[in-house]
């Protein structure tokens, strides 16, 4: 056993808290707590921006275009692709073969029927002419001098002195010449055709085309030919439409004369404005479709051979009809229908029966009157019972609502 003494720290004692010291800390964290959701408070009152926008929606009014009823004439319509075909298009070609000489005309020209366009050489020609006039000259004189010697032979035939077969054989010489004197006429026409067959005339009023032979060549009768003329006033339109309006068609013509108007390729510009002339005799098999025909005076020559056009027949003009926007007219389960706005700024759905469309506009003939009014524009999102708010014509600023009052915000006071 040692001498030293080990000394040790007395155990340490372990104190229960009292309740002073747990009031005293629950007290500070309840502060922070209500110092923490006043702050939240405010910032919810003074500080968060409000989202109207995504809540608004639901239950708003929803701004529609609204169009109002009206009664007025409305155009029958059938439209059909066409082609403008001139009356007459003629290759002109030689009859006589020769040199073709000249060409009295300018490419592109408006001739008169009966204008000189080209000569050929006409020599050959006026020579045979002179040839075919001598040979007549020759046998009518021979036909003369047949028939003087028939008188003087049947005289002597009466006093016995010829022989009668002499006098019989003098009156079939008369009738031989008096066929090669047929003969020969006969030739001096033809010389003179050939001869007036160098003068080439315009067969019809129109227009020549690009000549095909120049100056200088020797033509021939079996030659594709010299240039084309196409006549231009009047000119037609032909056009088809299917044969299910063959019926209708047909009755209105017979009523009376029936307007056609010619738009471009695109359907936009009017060209022309004519009348319908007539209808093929047959429909189409293969297409079912049937052809017709209308003329135009095409004074101004906006139409042009072979042009392709959009042909607009007005069958008929209805009068005193109900219309509406065809951008109204919406097709469903109840069929064709529109949204009828009613006096309570609410739409309801309003099945009606159409006509025809043209225009933009359609034929109502059951369903609505003139002066309801129907929604244009904005359909996309309506219901049967929706309400809306109509909004401003097209050009027209909408009015502007006033600023709604915003909460004021009441400054902290010092106490």
């Amino acid at each position: 056993m040692s001498d030293k003494t080990e000394l040790r720290p007395p155990p340490a004692r372990t104190v229960a808290p009292s309740g002073r010291h747990r009031r005293g800390w629950i007290v500070p964290f309840i502060v922070v707590l209500l110092l923490a959701g006043a702050g939240y408070a405010g910032w919810r009152l003074f500080g968060a921006t409000p989202k109207p926008a995504a809540r608004a929606g639901a239950g708003a009014p929803q701004s529609v275009g609204v169009a109002t009823i009206a009664t007025g004439n409305l155009d029958e319509i059938m439209t059909g692709l066409g082609a403008v075909t001139p009356l007459a298009t003629v290759t002109v070609k030689n009859q006589v073969n020769g040199i073709l000489q000249q060409l009295s005309f300018t490419e592109g020209q408006m001739v008169h029927a009966g204008d000189v366009l080209a000569q050929i050489d006409p020599r050959p020609y006026q020579a045979a002419l002179d040839q075919a006039q001598g040979t007549l000259l020759r046998d009518t004189a021979l036909l003369g001098q047949a028939r003087a010697d028939n008188v003087r032979f049947q005289t002597l035939n009466r006093q016995d002195s010829i022989a009668r077969q002499q006098a019989d054989d003098q009156v079939f010489l008369i009738k031989q010449d008096e066929g090669l004197v047929a003969a020969d006429k006969g030739a001096v026409q033809a010389a003179q055709v050939n001869l007036a067959y160098t003068r080439i005339t315009a067969p019809v009023d129109g227009r020549v085309g690009i000549r095909l032979v120049d100056v200088g060549n020797y033509v021939q009768t079996t030659d594709t030919g010299l240039f084309v003329v196409t006549q231009l006033q009047p000119i037609s339109v032909i056009f088809t439409l299917p044969e299910d309006t063959v019926d209708q068609v047909q009755a209105q013509m017979n009523a009376g004369s029936l307007q056609v108007t010619a738009y471009d390729r695109t359907d936009t510009t009017l060209l022309a404005t004519g009348t319908l002339a007539t209808t093929d005799n047959q429909i189409d098999n293969t297409t079912g479709t049937i052809k017709l025909r209308a003329m135009f005076p095409n004074d101004d020559r906006k139409l042009f051979p072979q042009q392709f056009v959009n042909a607009h027949l007005r069958v008929q003009t209805l009068t005193n009809v109900v219309l509406a926007p065809q951008a109204a007219v919406q097709q469903g389960a109840p069929g064709s229908f529109v949204y009828l706005v009613k006096p309570d700024n609410t739409v309801g759905i309003q099945v009606v029966k159409t006509g025809i469309a043209q225009n933009g506009n359609i034929q109502i003939t059951d369903g609505l009157k003139a002066g309801d009014k129907v929604v244009v524009d904005g359909l996309d999102r309506l219901r049967d019972g929706a309400k809306i708010s109509i909004a401003p014509p097209p050009g027209q600023a909408p009015a502007t609502p006033a600023a709604p009052a915003g909460r004021q915000r009441r400054a902290p006071s010092n106490g």
